[in-house]
């Protein structure tokens, strides 16, 4: 870039263009050089404000080079033209002529970019005001690609006709690029006569009136001229005398005729008004004082600038003579000392907690002193090379405090970037506009408002700020000259960039013994929590804390402040400053800390001249106050506000219930009133609220009271969804609020599971998955069908370590703030891996299309838990037309659905053995037959008996290798095959005890993964023609015969190995599976000589819920389940074991004392010798 490019006699231009992008690219190319030029010549924009179109572009291309954008809008063009996020500083106007004005008044020239009437008529008017000699700034046309050809044209066709000057059709510069352009502007020199004489930018002749932010509060521009405003009012209503005064008057001389003319006119004015209200006047006949009426309002608005305020009377002597800051300054004095407490056990109760709390922060996060803080590395580091902008906005009301406050904030160690001070209904408004004029400062600005914006006034101040930081105070706050240098070095630091810090705070109540949260105000009580610092009890902060909320100062990033805005508060009256810490934290991850202080050194206080006065604690006192504060607290907390007390004291439930209507709390109510009814267990239950599912409605659907909405107890929380916010078209504000509320509640309750049901809308789904697959601390999420979750109330009986965990010892992770660190947990808690296990569904069939049908069927009514289960058909070459029609039409909505056809017949030993083999340790199949018929309850009965029995950490039976949904009736491995009824058998233990047995079932039975990968190998080494050359031959077992059967395999490695399977045992023997005993492979075969009587092998199916039959309601410990071996006769695990070992050494002679055998489950088993010779294991 050349040089001369560097510098410009232009420090802001206003571009007019559309807010259409036009046809053609090169209008676009054109907007962003013309804004890539701009920046290079170090000159800021002045344009239209809005976001899209040609105005968008150049608006963004300043924006981004570095250089400050000013968009002036009218208010009624905002919806329209802005869209997004705004680019720089935006000027909202009441209308288009001011508009004009405002863009004119900040500008030292003027470009037009091609655009539209709008662009036309700005032109215009520009190039008219500088033919009337209003202003000599410069006027430049770009004529991208000949745009303003026609223009031009027209302009020399107006001076050949002599409609305009020849001088004054130099007015205009053109060129076709944005380069040449700049340099024939900074060339421009004015050739042209002016008209009429020379008049400022505030007269009526650009119809300026001071402009107004979008909440109606008015500054006072800072280069408004008091003469010149005066003689254009002057001028309008005194006959325009005004302008003929010269040019070269001084402007004393102009205000001292200005100030004559007015008082004559109120002489007179007042003259009239006594003689008009004279009980002796003629009312008939009224007066007309128009034109006096308005030289007083605007003789008004001279004196005190339009304030939405409108009442002051104020002297024109105080507007002509300067004043400084002791003239006009007023003091507080504070003349009382700082009390103590001389309540020991009250001390001792808040020192105690402090000291629990800072030990805490100590060990988890890391607390430092403000020495340990200022030598950390920091962007913005006093001795850096980037200094911040920090904008500090005063919030005043009564107290007479903001001459300290200015006089400390101008000898601060880092410079501000700007001063705001805000007065929001403040009886003291004259006094504190009249202070800060004082001290004549451009950096420090004075806002206004006739309208109490209460707390949150200050906050929708900070949203207008364009620097990088700011720091909001409040009127009892005189920081220390230090003060803003230590907060930006704390700001700029990777620790605490995302946080807001200050000097005074709170931690909310701690619960108590009786599991409620008491007050914050309650007296005597360590649990009501602490406010910090605390002279009154010794507590100084020496080094950072976190707290739950900061009160009387905040210091924040300017992005940071708009968090607050998110969600409407719950109430107006008080509580900003808990909103805003639970809001940053709700949806940036920010924490909010209470910086430490060098207490020899008073420049580092955040309040170096207030005491705080107090016996207990320096906050509202007032009883309605107090409760609207605890509501509010309270109202975070249980919607997801991790406090320090939830940090400090991360709390362990079994179950997280969430209902978004009343229909969905009537659903679950079973199952949550089981897990509450059930000794040891914690549930709570989460509700939408608002109009969705009001509170109350929610705990008359549960027969609870309704006061459990309103207690300080864990039971029910309230998210209130929609009825701050009210109604929206949107899902977006459901989504965002359930997410973020339910993604606290899980990080503060660690819930082994979220339960809610299968239908629930769409985005509430999506939003509670994602909030608990967040959080990696163990919790699963349920979807539960309506018509299971009564079937399922055994969910309450487990124990809490007995749930499938993807480690036993689990990464428990607290989130504090923005900071997180790992927390190791030796012991499981309940953490339910409830999605981890999968049934696989094997289905072999052939050519028994009914019998196909008949157990689609019921595998189609059963009960499922919103699991994902697969299921495969598995066909050998012979299948039938019929069955494949049948399969093809079959839709299995809970999980994939798979074919498989063999090419050459296998039969049934390799149908059934290669139908399915375990993808994982958590795969599991049900291998079924297609005559086979499940009940509907059978999938209930699988899935508990695996988490009871598999899952447990604390159970170890590694025994079990197969759950059996059916219960047989006849003992098959005997010659004689006698009858045998468990029920029966079992009564002296208890009639329907589930049991052990070491037979396999056929007839509908889960095989778990590993013991299935050691069948593969067991029976690819012992498969032979000759059943009489299998070595393995189990005493007085029929199995020995057994030629082409799967089963035999199963039942010979089941006896070497000492495994077994599960059975249920329920009267009259109902199962979750029957045998309908089909012709097929084996039975009425041609070679088959044993005859099967149907009523044998046929059961009734389990219809209603199985688990009132069990033992106490419940599947009882491993170690109270009976045990069974091959012939139906009671031995202990340990004696299957040793018979199914004698056995294996009679088979290969192994010696015990030399050799050992060990089983990979992952992939085959092996004979290990002392030699370290390898080979497949035979036994």
């Amino acid at each position: 870039m050349e040089k001369e490019m560097k510098q410009s006699k232009f420090k802001r231009i206003c571009v007019f263009c559309g807010s259409s992008p036009g046809k053609k690219s090169s209008y676009k190319d054109a907007a962003i050089e013309l804004g890539k030029e701009l920046v290079a010549r170090n000159i800021d924009l002045v344009y239209g404000g809005g976001s899209i179109g040609l105005m968008g572009l150049i608006s963004q291309a300043v924006y981004d080079g570095g250089r400050h954008v000013i968009g002036v809008i009218p208010k009624t063009l905002m919806p329209r033209e802005i869209t997004g996020e705004t680019v720089g500083e935006v000027k909202p106007v009441a209308d288009m002529h001011q508009r004009k004005a405002e863009m004119a008044r900040q500008s030292d020239a003027f470009i037009a970019l091609p655009g539209g009437y709008g662009t036309l008529e700005e032109l215009l008017e520009v190039i008219t005001w500088a033919q009337l000699g209003i202003h000599d700034k410069p006027v430049g046309l770009l004529n991208v690609d000949g745009y303003y050809n026609s223009l031009l044209s027209f302009i020399d066709k107006a001076v050949e006709e002599g409609f305009i000057s020849p001088s004054a059709r130099h007015i205009i510069v053109s060129a076709p690029n944005a380069k040449d352009l700049m340099k024939k502007m900074e060339e421009y020199f004015p050739r042209h006569k002016s008209v009429a004489s020379k008049l400022s930018w505030e007269t009526e002749q650009l119809g300026y009136t001071p402009k107004c932010d979008h909440m109606g509060l008015i500054r006072t521009p800072p280069n408004m001229r008091s003469g010149d405003y005066l003689e254009g009012m002057i001028s309008d209503y005194v006959g325009g005398k005004a302008a003929k005064l010269k040019a070269n008057k001084s402007a004393s001389a102009r205000l001292v005729t200005a100030l004559t003319c007015l008082q004559f006119a109120f002489a007179v004015y007042g003259t009239f008004l006594l003689y008009y209200m004279s009980p002796a006047v003629d009312l008939r006949a009224k007066p007309d004082f128009q034109w006096a009426t308005k030289i007083a309002k605007n003789w008004r608005q001279f004196i005190i600038t339009p304030h939405v305020l409108g009442h002051y009377q104020e002297s024109a002597n105080s507007l002509v003579q300067s004043t400084i800051p002791l003239d006009v300054c007023e003091h507080e004095k504070i003349d009382f000392l700082q009390k103590k407490s001389s309540d020991a056990q009250m001390i001792k109760l808040k020192r105690d907690l402090y000291d629990e709390i800072l030990n805490f922060q100590s060990k988890s996060v890391g607390t430092e002193t403000l020495k340990a803080l200022m030598a950390m590395k920091s962007k913005w580091d006093l001795k850096g090379p980037i200094r911040p902008k920090v904008t500090v906005i005063l919030n005043h009301f009564k107290r007479k405090t903001l001459c300290a406050q200015l006089d400390t904030l101008l000898q601060q160690t880092l410079p501000f970037h700007h001063v705001w001070v805000i007065a929001f209904g403040s009886p003291n408004e004259l006094s504190l506009k009249r202070i800060v004029d004082s001290y004549n400062d451009s950096r420090i600005s004075f806002i206004s408002s006739s309208y109490d914006f209460k707390y949150y006034g200050r906050f929708q101040m900070a949203l207008q700020t364009e620097s990088d930081l700011v720091y909001i105070l409040d009127d009892d706050m005189i920081p220390g000259k230090k003060m803003l240098q230590i907060l930006s070095h704390v700001a700029g630091t990777d620790k605490y960039k995302n946080s807001v810090l200050g000097s005074i705070g709170r931690i909310l109540p701690f619960r108590q013994k009786d599991f409620t949260f008491p007050s914050y105000r309650k007296f005597r009580s360590k649990e009501a929590g602490l406010y910090l610092p605390d002279p009154a009890y010794d507590i100084t902060v020496d080094k950072i804390v976190q707290v739950d909320f900061l009160s009387s100062s905040w210091f924040l990033s300017a992005e940071l402040v708009k968090t607050l805005f998110i969600e409407k508060p719950f109430t107006f009256m008080t509580g900003e400053d808990l909103h805003l810490s639970y809001q940053l934290q709700k949806y940036r991850n920010a924490g909010s800390f209470v910086l430490p202080v060098d207490p020899n050194d008073k420049e580092t206080w955040g309040d170096s001249e207030h005491r705080l006065a107090y016996m207990s604690e320096t906050t509202v006192i007032f009883k309605d106050i107090v409760q609207v504060r605890d509501d509010q607290w309270w109202k975070a907390l249980s919607t997801g506000y991790i406090t320090q007390w939830a940090a400090m004291y991360p709390q362990k439930i079994d179950a997280l219930f969430y209902a978004h209507s009343v229909d969905e709390v009537r659903a679950l109510a079973p199952l949550l009133e089981k897990f509450r009814s059930t000794v040891g267990k914690k549930a709570y239950l989460v509700v939408s609220g608002g109009h969705f599912c009001p509170c109350e409605d929610a705990a008359t659907a549960l027969k609870w009271p309704k006061l459990v909405c309103k207690e300080r107890r864990f039971k029910i929380f309230d998210l209130a969804i929609g009825a701050l916010s009210g109604i929206s078209d949107s899902e977006v504000p459901v989504v965002q609020a359930v997410y973020s509320s339910m993604k606290g509640l899980i990080k503060i309750h660690n819930p082994s599971l979220v339960i809610t049901v299968s239908d629930i809308d769409t985005n509430v789904k999506k939003a509670l998955k994602m909030a608990s697959e967040t959080i990696s601390n163990g919790t699963r999420f349920v979807l539960l069908p309506r018509p299971s979750i009564s079937k399922v109330l055994w969910m309450a009986d487990l124990r809490s370590t007995a749930l499938p965990s993807k480690n036993s010892k689990f990464q428990f992770q607290i989130f504090y703030s923005n900071l997180i660190w790992d927390k190791f947990v030796n012991q499981c808690f309940l953490c339910l891996d409830w999605n981890r296990m999968r049934l696989s569904i094997s289905i072999i069939t052939q050519n028994r299309v009914q019998s196909l049908t008949r157990l689609l069927k019921s595998l189609s009514d059963a009960y499922y838990l919103g699991d994902e289960i697969p299921i495969s058909f598995n066909m050998d070459s012979k299948v039938d037309e019929e069955t494949i029609r049948l399969v093809n039409s079959f839709e299995w909505p809970h999980g994939p659905k798979t074919m498989r056809r063999r090419i050459i017949q296998g039969g049934l030993i390799r149908a059934v053995s290669e139908s399915w083999y375990p993808a994982s340790d958590d795969d599991y199949g049900l291998l079924l037959e297609d005559d086979i018929e499940v009940s509907p309850y059978y999938y209930l009965w699988v899935k508990y008996a695996l988490l009871s029995y598999k899952y447990d950490p604390q159970i170890s039976l590694p025994e079990l290798s197969s759950i059996s949904l059916y219960t047989p009736k006849l003992v098959e491995v005997v010659k004689e095959r006698p009858k045998w009824n468990a029920t029966e058998f079992f009564k002296h233990i208890h009639p329907n005890t589930p049991y052990l047995h070491q037979l396999p079932c056929s007839w509908g039975a889960v095989f778990f993964p590993k013991q299935w990968r050691e069948f593969y190998v067991y029976m690819n080494m012992r498969f032979t023609e000759n059943a009489k050359a299998n070595p393995v031959q189990i005493p007085k077992s029929r199995t020995n015969g057994w030629q082409a059967s799967w089963k035999k395999f199963l039942i010979d490695m089941m006896y070497l190995r000492g495994y077994v399977s599960l059975y249920p045992n329920f009267p009259n023997q109902a199962s979750f599976s029957t045998n309908h005993m089909e012709p097929g492979a084996h039975i009425s075969a041609k070679d088959n000589v044993v005859k099967h009587d149907k009523s044998d092998f046929e059961v009734p199916l389990v219809k209603d819920d199985f688990k009132t039959f069990l033992p106490n309601g419940k599947l009882p410990p491993a170690s109270k389940l009976p045990s069974l071996n091959l012939f139906n006769q009671p031995v202990s695990l340990k004696g299957l074991k040793a018979a199914g070992a004698k056995l294996g050494q009679d088979v290969l002679k192994c010696d015990n004392q030399t050799e050992i055998v060990t089983v990979d489950h992952g992939t085959v088993f092996h004979f290990i010798r002392s030699n370290g010779e390898s080979w497949f294991m035979l036994c």
